[in-house]
């Protein structure tokens, strides 16, 4: 195991797919090539893939955790896998491939640097692949990588990995994604995964890893718009601590100093930043995603779901919300004037839906306005109203101040996550 400093780089990236793509395969492939798994980890999934009868060592066992899994051959749930090297320390959400699993791809992706998008050489480009890159895009993750697997099963021909990176490229234009990278792999055999191929001399890219390790992702947080929603007021009562009055949270936006103009909301005061402490001491500055607690030069009475920002930088505040929402729940969306709970940053309110404007068409990207129904898996844009204002950012400005889940009052069941508009 790789030994780290404190401040290596850590990159979150989700792996997206249809069934049997390979995707655990890979992740499996990457943690045995970086050395980033013990020797008793190896030998159990050796013993396993023997008793199973199968040729070399399934390296996807590694990630299946659940029992269910391992038995079917699949992936059900979001597994997370943390593993590091020299340069970056990586946490991985290996998401499922089934349909009726897309809500734990949101759930994967929605903090993700990075998404692979895998492709079996075999059958190219498939609904689920459509889907998938539109989720990645709708969910803004910056940098997307279509890693085209099994070409092992292809013998490794050009011809094939530049005929789907063709179809891609072409669906690609109509989703919101900058930087898109393509590699032909071999998950099974480690062909360009962490070592380069030598069966695929015409590719003359990168491999995987050396990707995973060098993408800049130092500009993927907003820096520019300072947004600390309080999370919890911290009031220790004690002799030591006897007028201390902190609020506790995670800085979603911007940069925070000591010494800052701020202002309070909903209630407009200004104040100034008198200190930042963090579990390490005293701070000079905070930023996204540092938990920290500020303390103000002024007495206000703040509580959780408040938030401070910037006197001349504030977010829209807000009981009008329009969204994409990805809808989770076998039980449709009710409309109209469905009742749901609200959950925003550290805020919670009820709302209704207002209007259904539409149902996306997944294969298509076209807008189905006819159809009133909202069903499991489905993506639609909708306008709701809520009891409070919220303080909200376009999601593609901001990623935690621009989305929202939907919670069922009654079952207490997240229904569906949304992006803001």
């Amino acid at each position: 195991m790789t030994n780290l400093n404190q401040d290596t780089e850590l990159l979150r990236f989700t792996t997206a797919g249809s069934v049997d793509d390979g995707k655990s395969t890979l992740i499996g492939r990457l943690l045995y090539d970086s050395k980033s798994i013990f020797e008793d980890q190896y030998e159990q999934i050796k013993a396993t893939s023997e008793k199973r009868g199968e040729e070399g060592v399934n390296l996807a066992l590694l990630t299946d955790g659940l029992k269910s899994e391992r038995e079917q051959g699949i992936t059900i749930d979001v597994a997370y896998r943390y593993f590091a090297t020299p340069k970056r320390k990586f946490i991985i959400a290996d998401t499922p491939g089934h349909i009726q699993y897309t809500r734990n791809m949101v759930t994967g992706a929605s903090t993700a640097n990075v998404a692979l998008i895998l492709i079996d050489a075999r059958n190219g480009i498939v609904e689920q692949t459509r889907r998938h890159s539109f989720i990645s895009s709708l969910l803004q993750i910056p940098h997307l990588v279509v890693c085209v697997n099994k070409m092992d099963l292809v013998d490794y021909s050009e011809e094939v990995y530049e005929n789907i990176k063709d179809e891609f490229s072409n669906f690609s234009n109509k989703l919101d994604v900058k930087d898109i990278h393509f590699i032909p792999i071999s998950a099974l055999k480690g062909d360009n995964v962490v070592d380069r191929s030598k069966n695929m001399e015409w590719y003359d890219g990168q491999t995987l890893m050396h990707y995973l390790e060098n993408v800049h992702i130092g500009s993927d947080h907003n820096f520019i718009d300072c947004r600390f929603p309080v999370q919890h007021v911290i009031r220790p009562y004690t002799d030591e601590f006897h007028d201390y009055r902190g609020y506790a949270g995670r800085v979603a936006g911007g940069t925070f100093k000591k010494g800052d103009e701020i202002m309070l909301l909903p209630s407009g005061f200004k104040s100034k930043i008198a200190k930042i402490d963090s579990y390490d001491g005293e701070l000079s500055e905070a930023f996204p995603p540092m938990s920290v607690t500020m303390l103000l030069e002024d007495d206000f009475d703040l509580s959780r779901g408040n938030m401070i920002v910037r006197p001349n930088n504030q977010p829209d505040v807000t009981q009008d919300i329009e969204a994409m929402i990805c809808w989770f729940n076998e039980k449709p969306m009710q409309f109209p004037r469905g009742k749901y709970k609200l959950k925003h940053t550290t805020q919670e309110v009820r709302c209704i839906v207002k209007e259904l404007r539409y149902v996306l068409d997944i294969n298509t990207l076209s807008r189905n306005q006819e159809d009133k129904s909202v069903d499991m898996n489905d993506i639609a844009r909708v306008a709701l109203r809520t009891t409070a204002p919220l303080f909200i950012d376009e999601y593609r400005k901001n990623r935690i101040t621009g989305s929202f889940i939907l919670i069922d009052e009654g079952t207490n069941n997240t229904v569906a996550a949304g992006m803001i508009i």
